[in-house]
């Protein structure tokens, strides 16, 4: 008989638990949840909005960036918002910075950031409007393009019209 190889050993429940919610970017321990709203505090809702604290590991604090624009604004400010981190923290908590580029996740309570400006709903399109919209999509065959065309071409409509009302 042939044996198999690379079977995997049992693993304890909460390890499996840590993996999944890491992998899903939910703060799983107070310790998380600490490091993100010690982040938010420090630098602002600005770049909270474009960063997300990984891991404080040996005195390092892991960043991931969302793009390397802001990767590299940041290496500039890195001192600066080491400063504001140790403030808000014992001295030797943390040391240094490490920014990453990756995915920022949402914030899992939907809030956006605070300060960050609600969306504005979309005003319903008048009549002329909306036989624009119907027009342009008679070409479109494909139902469910059809309608993802027509959804985002109401709403852009909507948002302009609303700015000229303001």
């Amino acid at each position: 008989m042939h044996r198999r190889t690379g079977q995997l050993k049992p693993e304890m429940l909460g390890d499996v638990l840590r993996k999944i919610l890491k992998k899903r970017n939910i703060p799983h321990t107070a310790a998380d949840r600490r490091l993100l709203a010690l982040w938010r505090k420090a630098v602002g809702p600005q770049i909270a909005a474009q960063t997300h604290p990984d891991t404080l590991k040996r005195g390092v604090l892991f960043v991931r960036v969302s793009a390397p624009v802001w990767m590299h604004q940041l290496t500039f400010m890195r001192e600066e918002i080491l400063v504001r981190i140790q403030e808000l923290t014992a001295p030797d908590e943390v040391r240094n910075l490490r920014f990453t580029i990756g995915e920022i996740p949402p914030d899992p309570a939907g809030r956006g950031y605070p300060g960050a400006a609600a969306a504005l709903p979309p005003a319903p399109l008048a009549g002329r409007d909306r036989t624009m919209v119907l027009a342009s999509l008679e070409a479109v065959r494909d139902p469910e393009l059809r309608a993802i065309l027509e959804r985002v071409m109401t709403r852009e409509i909507g948002r302009r019209r609303q700015r000229e009302k303001r």
